[in-house]
């Protein structure tokens, strides 16, 4: 039901509005359990996620680092290693 919620801050390019919004969703989707919430949640989860959006995108925003800014490239052929090793594919 639920992919893992990936790290947002201190890429470049920053995160888009859809990164931190697949994000918001799978954190709703996740704390109440509902992969699609029925007709009569389906007004408050979709605000859920859109108020949680909102308040990441201003987190994100006022975050400082001293760091370098990660590349996403880099950071998507890292995961792939890690996960060849974890499970032994050789993607």
């Amino acid at each position: 039901m639920c992919r893992n919620i990936r790290t947002l801050f201190n890429f470049d390019p920053p995160a888009t509005d859809e990164e931190i919004h697949a994000a918001s969703l799978q954190y709703v989707r996740k704390i109440t359990g509902y992969n699609k919430p029925s007709k009569a949640n389906e007004e408050a989860f979709h605000r859920a996620v859109n108020e949680i959006a909102m308040v990441s995108r201003n987190l994100l925003n006022t975050l400082e680092t001293s760091t370098e800014p990660r590349n996403r490239e880099v950071e998507a052929e890292r995961a792939r290693a890690r996960a060849a090793k974890r499970f032994g594919t050789n993607e």
